[in-house]
């Protein structure tokens, strides 16, 4: 963000109605590509479901036939889950997964304007959409958030549980994000949107996978190092060599999500319960 910027951004949270201003900041969506795109290689179905305030939120389901895992992806900032397709399919052939990924509001093909207490509404209602269609209980489900979704996904955990929870360039809160672009800004106090992981994740008692890219510069390799510190129950992190904060999945991560998955209790619900034989053990990846 550029030196003007960064002031413009401190001059309106200051002004009244300062917290529209910052949720336009924050947040930035795209829109859904128009015509008849679908994503390459990948057969998905469009789930359509309301969060609690009403807002008609898009999601892509893709469905596994065996299932070790059912996941729901929370994607990061910018953009839509059209930029995310190769994860979904990746989570889905690679790793046996089925899976739900969404827009919150405001992205892509989901209505409305997207603010804190409205995404977190937003990844509640995808999980129980999800939950149903699997036939298996809410706090069943693996939950996978990278960046803005991370922070997202641990509200969900610490708050309902899940079976896992994975975290991908996470923040240990959007002050503290904040605080690096403006150090001379008390931005603890201006900012409206919080989403604290850091004072969150603590309620979370299940297993957790955890990963940062060591060159990341928007979120300190130090700061996912924190929320990792701060998590209670059976946890690893993973640090991506040389990665910036928008990394691309190496097979290294790969065989540490499937280790991740392979790890996991049997689901309480359903007929999701994980499949060794099915799916062969990969190689455990670099990682502390």
């Amino acid at each position: 963000m550029s030196p003007t910027a960064r002031f413009l951004w401190a001059a309106l949270l200051l002004l009244p109605g300062g917290c529209a201003l910052e949720n336009s900041l924050i947040y930035q969506p795209s829109q859904y590509p128009r015509g008849t795109w679908s994503p390459p290689g990948l057969k998905v179905e469009d789930a359509h479901f309301a969060s609690a305030d009403g807002t008609k939120l898009h999601g892509w389901y893709v469905s596994h036939p065996r299932p070790r895992a059912v996941v729901l992806f929370a994607h990061g900032n910018a953009g839509n889950l059209s930029d995310r397709w190769p994860v979904v399919r990746l989570l889905n052939e690679r790793l046996g997964v089925s899976v739900l990924a969404f827009d919150y509001r405001g992205y892509g093909r989901s209505e409305g304007q997207p603010n804190e207490r409205g995404i977190l509404a937003d990844a509640r209602a995808a999980r129980d959409w999800l939950a149903r269609r699997e036939g298996i209980a809410p706090e069943d489900v693996v939950l996978l958030g990278r960046s803005l979704g991370g922070g997202v996904m641990v509200d969900l955990a610490a708050r309902d549980g899940a079976r896992g929870l994975i975290l991908e360039s996470t923040f240990t809160s959007l002050p503290d994000v904040a605080a690096k672009q403006f150090p001379w800004l008390p931005v603890g106090w201006i900012m409206h949107n919080r989403l604290d992981s850091l004072s969150k994740i603590g309620d979370y008692q299940g297993p957790l996978l955890q990963s940062h890219g060591a060159a990341d510069q928007l979120i300190p390799l130090k700061d996912g190092r924190r929320l990792h510190a701060a998590a209670p129950g059976r946890k690893r992190f993973v640090t991506i060599p040389d990665a910036d904060h928008n990394w691309v999945w190496t097979p290294e991560y790969v065989a540490a999500l499937n280790d991740f998955l392979l790890s996991l209790p049997s689901p309480r619900s359903g007929d999701s319960a994980p499949s060794r034989h099915a799916y062969p053990q990969a190689g455990r990846a670099n990682g502390s």
